[in-house]
């Protein structure tokens, strides 16, 4: 794999992890660290659960190709 590959796939992966986060409950905000909202506890259903796991292997995966790139930078 080429680096110019790596990064390719690099910025891919981080475009799709910045929309994943960003569409995760919009409407909480910052009212949930000064204690404006209530909220108990509440289970993950259905597509958020979908979004939330999806969050979590782009997140791997960017680290990993982060690693990747760095690691084949040095050999190259």
């Amino acid at each position: 794999m080429s680096n110019t590959l790596i990064l390719a796939v690099q910025v891919i992966i981080s475009i799709l992890l910045i929309a994943s986060i960003l569409l995760q409950q919009r409407g909480v905000g910052l009212g949930g660290a000064f204690g404006g909202e209530g909220n108990v506890y509440r289970t993950r259903r259905g597509v958020e659960r979908s979004l939330f796991y999806a969050t979590i292997i782009l997140g791997v995966a960017f680290v990993v190709f982060a690693v990747l790139a760095v690691f084949l930078g040095k050999l190259g």
